[in-house]
């Protein structure tokens, strides 16, 4: 699926396009040699319009990036605090509960797929010395790069290969959390003595706020105004997409049954989810989100089978995030009971694994979080084809 697709779940149980080219940041020297405390060392700034995980703060000579929802249900302690030295300043008193980081960076590992558009997108490629793995990654510019044997890998989570990640000889590592030893790399790469910074795109709650993260890996880099440009392009386009279907009434929505199967349960995606509110600006209404167990909830409810029949049996749509399913006869296979749904005696049945790379890494789960706009537009072609008659979708496949 991709390299961060189990904590993807984890999330629903937790609480649960690319831009034209740009003018290059304001040039910076990559230290100063002749410090100056009354010098904005930082022409080019960014403001954070969308996510609500992380913010930037900007000071002469150094940046302060503060995590407050590192993971789905993190608590007000557990965020991360981050101060970004501009290269031959030094460092600023008074943080010393956070972590110090030199910039710009100039050896990062991604331990994401989520993270290598970011890479591609800012022009970074030279700067990436390795990932977690490249056995799930699509991202072009990354997947020739370490073809071409230019990138080490290290391995996912707590399992993590600190010996290879202390000789690439990073200054950056970018991660993701989920507040559990058992799963998180942090921890682990921390207690080695290698620099590393949580990445908290996964605990957004909608689509420009994950899109927004590229902001936040910028500022590492001082790539602020790649970033703004790429971003603010994405969001335009989001917008324009997404007024399409802003006047569609209630009774005129398709109901979409959006579903994942963990364990004997199914995850529906709550009310004030980010799947939610994909398809509320899609045009679309999510089945068993109005539900008391569910209404509230940024990430997801679980519930039986038989409630999910009951609701969703009369779905127009069906998004399963079905694995290994070939064509609908395939995923009927798998439970005869699904012949029953409306969704399946319509052909309307949507996984979204159209793009994916020969190891089974899924593009949803990549390009599809910095390309909110084109998630977008595939969702609405499906629930409304008359608004976008000639789209061919990008991550959706239909099973027939």
């Amino acid at each position: 699926m991709h390299s961060r697709s189990v904590l993807w779940l984890i999330a629903f149980i937790f609480a649960l396009g690319v831009a034209p080219s740009a003018a290059q940041d304001t040039a910076l020297p990559a230290c100063i040699t002749d410090y100056d405390p009354t010098v904005d060392y930082f022409q080019d700034k960014s403001e954070v319009e969308y996510a609500s995980g992380f913010s930037i703060e900007y000071f002469n000579h150094y940046k302060v990036l503060t995590v407050t929802s590192p993971w789905p249900g993190a608590s007000e302690t557990d965020g991360f605090q981050y101060v970004l030295v501009q290269c031959g300043a030094p460092a600023p008193e008074g943080y010393d509960a956070a972590t110090m980081l030199e910039i710009p960076a100039n050896r990062m590992i991604a331990m994401s797929t989520s993270y290598l558009p970011h890479i591609a997108q800012l022009d970074l490629l030279d700067q990436l010395v390795g990932v977690d793995s490249l056995m799930f990654a699509n991202t072009p510019e990354v997947v020739e790069k370490g073809e071409a044997g230019e990138l080490v890998e290290v391995g996912f989570g707590s399992s993590v290969n600190v010996e290879i990640a202390l000789d690439a000889e990073p200054d950056l590592v970018m991660t993701y959390g989920s507040g559990s030893p058992d799963f998180d790399a942090h921890p682990v790469l921390v207690e080695a003595g290698i620099p590393v910074v949580l990445n908290g795109d996964w605990s957004e709650t909608t689509p420009l706020g994950r899109a927004e993260w590229i902001r936040f890996t910028a500022a590492f880099f001082n790539a602020e105004a790649r970033a703004n440009e790429v971003f603010s392009a994405e969001a335009e386009r989001y917008f324009s997409l997404a007024e399409l279907a802003a006047d569609i009434p209630t009774d005129e929505r398709p109901s979409v049954l959006w579903s994942s199967f963990f364990s004997d349960s199914w995850a529906i995606p709550g009310g004030q989810s980010y799947i939610a509110r994909l398809l509320d600006d899609a045009g679309g209404t999510l089945v068993l989100s109005d539900s008391p167990d569910a209404a509230a909830l940024t990430g997801s409810a679980l519930f039986d089978f038989e409630t999910v029949y009951d609701a969703g049996i009369g779905a127009d749509v069906w998004v399963p995030i079905a694995f290994g399913v070939t064509d609908l006869a395939s995923f009927v296979a798998t439970d005869a009971r699904y012949a029953d749904f409306a969704a399946v005696e319509n052909r309307s049945v949507w996984n979204n694994d159209k793009r994916a790379n020969p190891n089974g890494g899924w593009d949803y789960f990549e390009t599809g979080v910095t390309n909110p706009s084109g998630v977008l537009a595939d969702l609405i072609s499906i629930l409304h084809p008359d608004l976008l008659p000639d789209h061919e979708t990008t991550y959706f496949r239909n099973l027939e």
